[in-house]
């Protein structure tokens, strides 16, 4: 039987565009320090307002990874 442990990081990301590309954006830049990620959690949607305007969508979310070791 084969044993796995994960390391769980939170990360906040934003677009101008939407939470979906947000979301997006976080996975594809930790994606790039980080190997093997397997899940990702959003925890929280906000907007950032400018002028009484929405400017940025941000998404926070817990991305989990494996860690590498010695079978």
């Amino acid at each position: 039987m084969s044993v796995s442990t994960y390391k769980i990081i939170e990360v906040v990301a934003t677009s101008e565009i939407s939470w979906e590309d947000a979301a997006k954006n976080a996975v594809k830049t930790a994606g790039k320090s980080l190997r093997d990620l397997r899940i990702a959690e959003v925890k929280q949607f906000d907007m950032k307002i400018e002028n009484g305007k929405v400017a940025a969508y941000r998404v926070r979310l817990d991305l989990s990874f494996k860690y590498e070791g010695e079978e």
